[in-house]
């Protein structure tokens, strides 16, 4: 596709040997093809990309480039674009709209009539018709278009749904400024990258993504990440160098960006009311826009189970081949007119291969989704349920998702000098006497005043209601020396005297988990400006003076986040008032503080949480802590939660980056938590150890580790990863990208890898698993497949359960579903060898009575509530279940064949033996004594003979049986007698065969085209059956689900897991190295580094589709 600029030479006079935008590096200058002025362009998924003709590539169009400085942002976009530079961009760049059509219901169906099962159904129904077998043909076309209608009603909504979630965003009204044309109005459906936004008022809805450059905001992420807790966005600080603006500094990049789809409640200007901010991205390109395209383009699963159904349905494409051959054959030599063999001949397709197989395996999953509603767990992958019995790893989330989300103030320890104080408890409802430390607790926050209520961070929430203080806004003459709409703090008439009138909070460099601390300049009241910081203790201490953080700092510390608090550091520093507030940059700002003290909050574990993991672990699913916090209270609350037990070890891995000369370092330190050592002692809980004791093997330890370690062993200890993994359980301090590369890295080791969380930050992790559970009912939920109204971690045994439940029920159902069309399949060529076949009621009786109902009730088994400590098989060709097929077939086809050649050795097969029947009738008796063989009855070729008869009892009847047998109960599903509806139906089913077999009714015999046999022969068939069905029954039991048995075979055969986890397992049990205990490697030690790498080719090969 080709963009014209040509249409602007006119109205700008376009010159072709200048720049068409100021950048002359710009992408778009490189993309326009000279002297023609084209444009070369692809869409790719909703996304434009352009040729460079430099580069010789296409480069993504619809974005600032990458490399630009904060300099250059400043400088080139600061002052808006000009107009022709507008017009240009956006012919290139195209509209910032998300533009997701409603699909057409015919476009739709079509797509629905379409698929292969929809077409083989087509090809079989047009086929009965010919036959006349008209009645099963109308049940099949029935069902069919019930089930063509479900869905495409179901795509409908989801298209109407997402458009409706998108449509708001394409019809919003902005103000930009322009270079040349000032402040200017215009539909948001007309910015391009590069445009200078104007934000003013609240509650304006991003229509793009845009880079803060001037004043603040205060924004609502709760549509990515599901917290609708409020953020403070702060602009772009102007900084020399040619650093990219992403990487500058070194907090994260997202705190100046203004998300397309977030909700601005606040705007402020540094100088005036309105705040500026440079448009990143537009359309698809932004943060809404990848969301949705996530939605509309979703990664295929790749789970096994679907590949195997394939193979195996071309396994009975294969048997229906061999029948037609022989069909062919028999016919063809038996003289039949050409129509009738090529009408034979596909029957045996639509025999061996049942249409009803998909829509009978999808009720299982619909079953398995409609229970997990009940319990309050919604899903929108429904493909997924059958993954969630794979599981065999959980990650969890550890703030909200394990212990509970508020947090109580337990108090707080003030630090005067170079030691600590003694603990100021808020539970006894003093206050907190006036001091820097005071005015930290009522300032240092990200609280904004939102209609009269304060909103925020819950611990910040917390902290600042202790106080007894309050919030307001200053007007324009408010105070002297505080700008208006300042944020103010006051004390309440209540509280003791406080020799300030109140604290204005002048800037704010929010909260980042990157940072893991923030800070904001204040001003006392007719008094000095003020710097206070709040974070994570280690953070915050490393940036005050070394003098003033107390020697017992790290004891102190160490005492309270083992018992599981969540601690807090506070430090101040006055301010030289010589320069403008936005003159500073955070670096000069948080300098040479003075440390005042810990802020300890209690994060209690939800009353859930213990029991849970205690399930998982007993059924051997490893369960793994993924956390923002503090590794010392991480480890605390995995012992607590039963994640780590009291008899297993934790060994602490500390890795750091390359200092100067010295290269990456790794080291290792077992901790041990002593019990009897007197409160308040400084090696009270933790102690390194010396020595490793024998127990610290075979999985009786645990490592621990931060996220700063983890990006330096990924960085330069690759080797060593997968080592690390096999028993990493506890990882604290973690951004949310490392979350998400944690996920895959376990992925690599062929974990089916679960997340749990709250959807906070976790929302990138969740796409990543296999199966992600979010605890949080906001629209990010829409990045995980599985959403949980009840807040806590019951719902992940209860996915596990009704997954396992769903994939046995997929495997019973395709063993039926095999062995009822072999059943047919043997049948029938049975009686093709004497050119004969069943009549249409007879397969009408087998295919809608039994096999439909069968297939609908044999699914109704829920999930068994105990989890059990091995999971059901992953493939559908694995050893027991093609060999408890084939063993079923072999008996289907040895009784069919016992009964096809016994019957035609009766004396009364061949002599007038009618006397031995109780039913006179006169079409039986001449039916029966012919020594010929008998004309045909009726149409579809169809004889009434002893043979169709028994073939008929025997096939019908060992439907019945194999379902019964193939119902498995435990230990994955609810025994098959609580499935009542199940149950009913083959009682009813077997009561009506057996009544048809022993009910001699010319009436009904004759409706289904049957012979009157002697009762004694009845009693054989009945015979046959019930050998067929002991020995079926033993060999199921005691050979396909002989666990035992099974497992002593792979052990004979020396049979090993070729999972990576698996290979590891074994490596580390022989490697009398591992752990190592109190060493420190480097990466440039043999062994250590990225030259000795590991990767696993199944992932890499599939990671798109997992």
């Amino acid at each position: 596709m080709w963009i014209c600029l040509s249409a602007l030479n006119s109205a700008f006079r376009l010159n072709a040997d200048n720049p068409f935008i100021t950048d002359e590096e710009s992408i778009i200058n490189r993309a326009v093809r000279k002297p023609d002025l084209k444009v070369r362009c692809i869409k790719v998924q909703k996304i434009r990309y352009v040729w460079d003709n430099l580069e010789g590539q296409f480069q993504k169009i619809g974005c600032l480039e990458d490399w630009l400085s904060s300099a250059k942002i400043h400088l080139k976009f600061g002052s808006g674009l000009t107009t022709e530079e507008q017009e240009i961009r956006r012919l290139i760049c195209g509209p910032n709209t998300i533009d997701v059509e409603i699909a057409p219901i015919w476009k739709l169906l079509i797509k629905e009539v379409l698929n292969p099962f929809y077409v083989f159904q087509l090809f079989s129904v047009c086929l009965w018709f010919s036959e006349d077998y008209k009645e099963y043909a109308f049940a099949i076309i029935i069902m069919s278009i019930i089930s063509i209608t479900l869905t495409v009603y179901d795509l409908r909504e989801q298209s109407v749904k997402l458009h409706r979630l998108v449509e708001a965003h394409n019809n919003i009204t902005v103000s930009i400024y322009g270079k040349n044309a000032g402040v200017q109005e215009l539909e948001s459906r007309f910015l391009v990258p590069g445009d200078l936004l104007i934000l003013m008022g609240n509650k304006v809805q991003m229509p793009c993504d845009a880079i803060l450059i001037d004043g603040s905001c205060v924004v609502n992420e709760g549509m990515l990440t599901g917290e609708s807790i409020p953020v403070t966005k702060t602009p772009l600080p102007k900084m020399e160098g040619s650093v990219p603006w992403r990487r500058q500094g070194e907090g994260e990049y997202k705190r100046h960006v203004l998300f397309c789809g977030t909700e601005v409640i606040q705007a402020k200007g540094a100088r005036s009311s309105t705040a500026k901010a440079v448009v990143l991205q537009t359309g698809f390109n932004t943060a809404k826009g990848d969301l949705v395209r996530s939605i509309l383009y979703p990664k295929p699963m790749n789970f096994k189970l679907y590949r195997d159904a394939i193979r195996f349905l071309l396994c009975l494409v294969g048997t229906a081949t061999i029948g037609m051959i022989y069909t062919l054959c028999v016919y063809v030599l038996s003289g039949e007119t050409p129509g009738e063999v090529v009408k034979k001949a596909l029957d045996v397709i639509t025999i061996a291969v049942p249409p009803a197989l998909p829509a009978a395996l999808t009720t299982g999953i619909m079953y398995a989704q409609r229970r997990l509603k009940k319990r309050g767990i919604f899903c929108i992958s429904p493909q997924r349920i059958n993954v969630c019995g794979q599981l065999n790893l959980v990650c969890f989330d550890k703030t909200g998702t394990l212990t509970r989300d508020g947090l109580d103030l337990w108090g707080v320890m003030p630090c005067d000098g170079n030691s600590f104080q003694e603990v100021h408890s808020f539970t006894s409802g003093r206050t907190l006497p006036w001091g820097p430390l005071c005015a930290a607790m009522t300032s240092c926050h990200s609280l904004i005043l939102l209609d009269g209520t304060i909103q925020g961070d819950p611990l910040d929430l917390k902290m600042f209601e202790a106080t007894t203080w309050e919030i307001v806004v200053s007007g324009d003459d408010f105070h002297k020396g505080v700008p208006g709409c300042a944020m103010v703090v006051k004390p309440c008439g209540t509280s003791s005297q406080v020799p300030v009138e109140g604290i204005a909070i002048l800037h704010q460099f929010p909260f980042s988990s990157v940072l893991q601390r923030m800070t904001v300049i204040v001003q006392e009241m007719g008094g000095d400006q003020l710097v206070f910081m709040k974070g994570a203790p280690e953070r915050v201490a490393s940036f005050c003076q070394p003098e003033t953080v107390p020697t017992s700092f790290v004891s102190e510390l160490q005492i309270y986040t083992t018992q599981g608090f969540r601690v807090i550091g506070l430090a101040y520093k006055k301010l030289e008032m010589d320069h403008h507030i936005s003159a500073f940059m955070r670096e000069q700002v948080e300098s040479d503080l003075i440390f005042l003290g810990l802020l300890i909050l209690e994060n209690r574990l939800k009353e859930e949480t213990k029991p849970v993991l205690e399930e998982l672990i007993s059924a051997r699913i490893r369960t793994v802590m993924i956390t923002g916090d503090n590794l010392q209270t991480a480890i605390t609350v995995a012992r607590k939660s039963g994640m780590v037990s009291e008899s297993q070890k934790v060994i602490l891995i500390e890795a750091n980056e390359t200092t100067g000369s010295s290269s990456a370092s790794i080291s290792w330190k077992l901790l041990e938590e002593k019990k009897h050592i007197a409160y308040r002692n400084q090696d009270n809980y933790i102690n390194i150890r010396e020595e490793i004791s024998d127990n610290s093997k075979e999985g009786s330890y645990h490592f621990a580790l931060n996220g700063k370690s983890f990006q330096v062993i990924t960085q330069h200890f690759s080797s060593l990863l997968p080592k690390i993994l096999m028993n990493g359980t506890i990882f604290a301090r973690m951004s949310p990208g490392q979350k998400s590369s944690l996920v895959e890295e376990f992925q690599k080791l062929d974990y089916f890898v679960g997340m749990c969380g709250d959807g906070a930050n976790d929302c990138g992790a969740l796409k990543m698993a296999h199966v992600g559970v979010s605890l949080s009912e906001q629209e990010a939920s829409v990045a995980s497949p599985f959403t949980s109204k009840t807040p806590n971690i019951e719902c992940v045994p209860h996915l596990i359960k009704e997954g396992r439940a769903a994939l046995v029920t997929s495997f019973c159902m395709f063993k039926y579903m095999a062995l009822y069309s072999m059943i047919q399949y043997v049948g029938v060529l049975l009686l093709y060898w004497e050119t004969n076949n069943l009549s249409n009621y007879q397969f009408l009786f087998q295919d809608l009575a039994i096999t439909t109902i069968i297939g609908v009730t044999m699914n109704l088994n829920g999930a068994y509530p105990k989890l059990v400590p091995f999971r059901p098989a992953g493939r559908l060709i694995s050893p027991p279940l093609l060999l408890s097929v084939i063993l079923n077939i072999l008996l289907s086809l040895a009784m069919q064949i016992v009964g096809f050649i016994l019957v035609q050795r009766q004396p009364w097969y061949s002599m007038g033996m009618h006397s031995a029947c109780t039913v006179q009738n006169d079409t039986l008796s001449k039916l029966t004594i012919s020594p010929t063989p008998p004309v045909k009855n009726g149409t579809n070729g169809v004889f009434t003979s002893f043979e169709n008869t028994t073939i008929w009892f025997l096939g019908t009847i060992n439907c019945i049986i194999v379902a019964l047998v193939f119902s498995k109960g435990k230990p994955f599903r609810q025994p098959t007698y609580k499935n009542y509806i199940f149950v009913l139906v083959l009682v009813v089913q077997l009561s009506v065969c057996l009544f048809i077999l022993f009910a001699d009714i010319p009436e009904l015999y004759r409706r289904l085209d049957l012979l009157c046999t002697p009762i004694l022969w009845r009693v054989y068939i009945v015979i046959m059956l019930s050998s067929n069905f002991i020995v079926s029954l033993v060999v199921e039991e005691a050979i396909i689900e002989n666990r035992a048995l099974w497992m002593t075979i792979k052990r004979c055969f020396g049979y090993q897991s070729k999972s990576q986890y698996r290979i590891w397992q074994r490596a580390l049990a022989n490697d009398p190295s591992w752990p190592p205990i109190n060493q420190t490697s480097y990466s440039d030690m043999p062994g250590c580094g990225r030259g000795v790498s590991y990767s696993n080719p199944v992932f890499e090969s599939n990671e798109d589709q997992l």
